[in-house]
C-alpha cells in the first residue's frame, strides 16, 4: 500500500479539495495523510485520512479571513487587498503581485526543514503538494522527493508558455477590460517577481542540492510525474505536452454526497422553499465576504427584480453590517454549508472561485460571477464561453444590474450547464485519485482498473 502525503497551505479554499482528494486516494487504497495547519485537522478527519500538522506560510484563512488569527503584518495586507479591490481589477492584481514575495515565498529554509523532518518521520513513496505552495515544491525538489502537483485554481496558474505570467489572467470576460496602459503595469509587475521567485529559488537550491539539476522559472516547477488540474477539461484551455508527465483534469473536488449540516439548516431552507418560488445563493468567498457594500447591492437587486426569490448570503464577518437586510426573505450567515445548499438552491452568485466555479458546474446550478481578483477573471471568461452563467464587474455593478442577471438565470438555464454538468460529472475527486495512481506508478486497490488519463494532448 503506497503511502502519500497531500501538503496545504493554511487556506480552507485550497485545505478542502485537496482533504476530499485525500479521502479518494484512501478509498483506492493508499494510506493518505493531510498536511497542513493545526486548524484544519478536522478536514482530515472527516476524509478518513491521517493527519500532519505543518505550516508552510505566515498567512492563514481558516473560513473567514477577517476573524483566522494570524500576525499583525498578515491581517495588515489583507486590509490592504480588501480595500484595493474597490478599486477595480488591475489595483486588486497589483496589490497581490506586490505582497507575492511576502505571502506565498517568506521563508523557504525553514519550511524545507519541515518537509525534510516529515519525511523523516513518515517516509511517504510521494508527495501531493499544492501548486501555489511554492517553498513545498521547492523544497520536495531539493530533497529529490517524487511528488505530484496539485492546481487549486485556474490552469493557468502553471504557466504553458514562456512568456505567460503568473499574476496576469490568462483572459478576461466581457464586462472587465482593462486598459493597454494599466495591463502594461501589471506585466511589469508580473515580470519582476517572477524573476525574485526565480532567483531565490536558485539561491536556496544552491545551498541545499548544488548537484541537482537546477529548478529553473519558480512559477513553472512541477512534478515531472504528474499535474493535476482541480478544473474542467474546456477544449479552448492551453494544450500542454511535456514528455513524461500526465496531465490530469479532474473537473471538481466535491464528495458525491454531502453530509446534512443539521435540523436548523433543514428547516431554514424547507420554509423558504415552501414560502417563495426559487432560491439563490450569495457567497463570494472567505476573503471577499468583507466587501459588505456589494453584499447589500447583490440583495437589494435580487428582491426588487425578483420577489418571489428568497436569498441566502454568507457574510463573514459582516453579519452585523448585513442586519438591516435580514428578513423573512434573506437570511443572512457568517457561513454557509455551501455544497449542501447547491443541490437546493436555483441560482448562485459568487465570485469566480475555482470551488465555488466547478462545484456549481457539479450540481447544475447557474452563477452570476463578480470577480474581484487573482484567477476569477480567467474563471469568468470561462463561465461565459462554457455558456454557464454570466459575469457582472463588482466594481461598477448596479443594484438592476444585479437583480436582472440573477433573474435571468432563474428564468432560464444557460445553454451549456446540461453539457458541463454532465462532464463534471463522469469526472471528480475518484476518478481522478484513480488516474493519479496510476501516472505515479500504481494501480488502484479500489475494484477496478483505472481507465485512460485526460490530458489537453488526448483531448
Amino acid at each position: 500500500m503506497p503511502r502519500v502525503v497531500l501538503v496545504s497551505p493554511p487556506f480552507r479554499s485550497h485545505a478542502q479539495p485537496m482533504s476530499v482528494l485525500a479521502g479518494s486516494l484512501a478509498r483506492a487504497g493508499v494510506e493518505a495523510y493531510l498536511a497542513c495547519a493545526e486548524p484544519f485537522a478536522d478536514l482530515a478527519s472527516e476524509a478518513g485520512v491521517g493527519f500532519v500538522p505543518l505550516t508552510v506560510t505566515r498567512n492563514a484563512n481558516t473560513g473567514v479571513a477577517r476573524r483566522t488569527e494570524q500576525g499583525e503584518r498578515e491581517a495588515a495586507r489583507l486590509e490592504e487587498f480588501l480595500e484595493s479591490t474597490r478599486q477595480g481589477a488591475v489595483p486588486a492584481l497589483l496589490t497581490q503581485a506586490r505582497h507575492r514575495g511576502e505571502d506565498m515565498l517568506a521563508d523557504p529554509e525553514t519550511v524545507l526543514a519541515a518537509i525534510r523532518a516529515v519525511h523523516q518521520r513518515l517516509a511517504p513513496d510521494w508527495y501531493v503538494v499544492d501548486q501555489l505552495s511554492y517553498p513545498v515544491t521547492l523544497a520536495l525538489h531539493c530533497l529529490g522527493l517524487r511528488f505530484a502537483t496539485f492546481c487549486p485554481g485556474h490552469p493557468s496558474y502553471l504557466p504553458h508558455r514562456p512568456e505567460s505570467l503568473f499574476g496576469v489572467p490568462q483572459n478576461w470576460p466581457s464586462s472587465i477590460r482593462p486598459a493597454p496602459e494599466d495591463l502594461a503595469l501589471l506585466e511589469e509587475a508580473a515580470r519582476a517577481n517572477d524573476q525574485s521567485f526565480t532567483e531565490s529559488f536558485a539561491r536556496t537550491a544552491g545551498r541545499h542540492a548544488p548537484n541537482r539539476l537546477a529548478p529553473g522559472r519558480a512559477f513553472a516547477l512541477a512534478s515531472p510525474e504528474a499535474v493535476v488540474f482541480n478544473y474542467l477539461p474546456f477544449p479552448w484551455l492551453p494544450r500542454r505536452e511535456t514528455p513524461g508527465r500526465r496531465y490530469l483534469y479532474g473537473g471538481h473536488c466535491v464528495p458525491p454526497v454531502p453530509s446534512s449540516p443539521g435540523h436548523v439548516w433543514e428547516g431554514l431552507v424547507r420554509r423558504l422553499r415552501a414560502e417563495y418560488q426559487q432560491l439563490v445563493l450569495v457567497a463570494l468567498g472567505t476573503f471577499l465576504s468583507a466587501r459588505d457594500d456589494v453584499l447589500a447591492a447583490l440583495v437589494r437587486g435580487i428582491r426588487a427584480h425578483r420577489p418571489d426569490a428568497a436569498v441566502i448570503v454568507a457574510a463573514g464577518d459582516r453579519v452585523s453590517a448585513m442586519a438591516g437586510h435580514a428578513d423573512s426573505a434573506v437570511h443572512v450567515a457568517e457561513t454557509v454549508p455551501q455544497r449542501w445548499l447547491l443541490g437546493r438552491v436555483d441560482a448562485m452568485v459568487h465570485h469566480g472561485g475555482n470551488n465555488s466555479f466547478t462545484e456549481c458546474l457539479a450540481a447544475g446550478v447557474p452563477a452570476v460571477v463578480l470577480p474581484f481578483s487573482s484567477d476569477q477573471f480567467s474563471i469568468a471568461h470561462d463561465l461565459e464561453r462554457a455558456e454557464v452563467g454570466l459575469c457582472l464587474d463588482p466594481t461598477r455593478m448596479t443594484e438592476e444590474e444585479a437583480g436582472t442577471a440573477v433573474g435571468t438565470l432563474l428564468s432560464r438555464h444557460p445553454a451549456g450547464l446540461a453539457r458541463w454538468k454532465g462532464t463534471a460529472g463522469a469526472l471528480g475527486p475518484d476518478w481522478t485519485a484513480r488516474r493519479l495512481l496510476e501516472a505515479m506508478g500504481h494501480r488502484s486497490e479500489a475494484g477496478r482498473r483505472p481507465g485512460g488519463v485526460v490530458s489537453d494532448a488526448a483531448r
